[in-house]
């Protein structure tokens, strides 16, 4: 079965669309969503919508941080990021608004754990930035695959039997085989506000006949997404980084 697996698509309704057109074209069977649905871009509303659809056909989905705050805080975010939650906040219907706050932190599939930050403590959207994050994630799960966003930087790491922790940067379209020797911890890629010096929008496929991943990277419309953005009157900056990747 091949899994696509999305992350941080940030009411970026372009990059959207061309990730799941792309998993499509490529036969994924079944659809993760990896939390932080909103956020940052012009198009909460349709994100959401679209989101909500993919529930009802049978997605596995869990909360992010930013879908977290529509409904909490946003203390602790930065200038930019608390006025699109604010702006957000009166764009959602309440459909939408209950769908959000009812998203589990984390779930469970066979084998694979699915979380938006990091296992041992999800609720505290801990960035998994190097091997001692990797380390306590894959401590706290018996999962042998452990799937998250939240960085918006591709990343994958893995623990030996012999505890040795290791990681790299995965090369965009070079299936990675995981091992059954090792536990691994898969950090997607940002579908909706990348953040690798890559505007290209990310996800991935997972095929657990084969058990490769691969990283996949999409272009998109990205002046269609940086307009709507600034018609919607939120930062210039939320455009802007659009172009570049940061």
């Amino acid at each position: 079965m091949l899994i696509a697996l999305f992350a941080d698509i940030h009411a970026n309704r372009q990059a959207f669309e061309a990730c799941l057109a792309d998993a499509r074209a490529r036969g994924a069977q079944r659809t993760v969503l990896l939390g932080d649905f909103v956020g940052y871009g012009g198009d909460p509303d349709w994100v959401l919508d679209r989101v909500m659809g993919l529930a009802e056909d049978g997605a596995t989905l869990v909360l992010g941080n930013h879908d977290a705050a529509i409904g909490g805080s946003a203390d602790g975010m930065n200038l930019e990021a608390r006025v699109a939650i604010e702006w957000t906040r009166t764009e959602l219907g309440k459909p939408a608004r209950d769908f959000l706050a009812n998203l589990p932190l984390t779930q469970s599939d066979y084998d694979r754990l699915y979380v938006h930050a990091e296992a041992s403590h999800p609720e505290r959207w801990t960035y998994v930035v190097s091997t001692l994050e990797a380390a306590d994630s894959l401590a706290a799960t018996q999962a042998r695959v452990t799937f998250c966003g939240h960085v918006h930087r591709p990343a994958l790491y893995s623990l030996s039997s012999t505890a040795k922790m290791t990681s790299f940067t995965p090369t965009t379209d070079a299936p990675v085989p995981l091992l059954p020797g090792r536990r691994w911890l898969a950090v997607l890629g940002a579908v909706g506000q990348p953040r690798d010096d890559n505007p290209a929008a990310a996800y991935c496929l997972f095929d657990t006949d084969s058990g490769e991943l691969t990283y996949r990277r999409v272009p998109y419309d990205i002046e269609a997404a940086a307009k709507r953005i600034l018609q919607q009157g939120l930062p210039p900056i939320l455009a802007e980084r659009l172009y570049v990747g940061k």
